[in-house]
């Protein structure tokens, strides 16, 4: 398929990127989280134009597949350095 492989590559570059940023002490906060795509998307807008304290590069996007018990959940979360003593 064209261009696969140049966003393979940038991929891969965008994770050793956040590797590098993130390989210290740190914690992972939770920022924003909710089980309703329409509210996450929501979400995520405001946060963009709102939010600008936010290091994007700094932050990671989970969706927690659900099943019958329990349902789908989206999390950004955002790393924390730990503060040195």
């Amino acid at each position: 398929m064209p261009g696969q492989r140049k966003r393979k590559s940038q991929r891969r570059h965008a994770a050793e990127r956040m590797a590098a940023r993130t390989s210290g002490p740190g914690r992972w906060e939770v920022v924003f989280e909710t089980q309703s795509a329409a509210e996450w998307r929501e979400g995520l807008r405001r946060l963009r134009t709102e939010a600008a304290d936010i290091d994007w590069e700094l932050t990671r996007i989970d969706t927690l597949c659900g099943r019958l018990q329990q349902p789908t959940t989206y999390r950004l979360s955002r790393f924390v350095p730990a503060t040195g003593r």
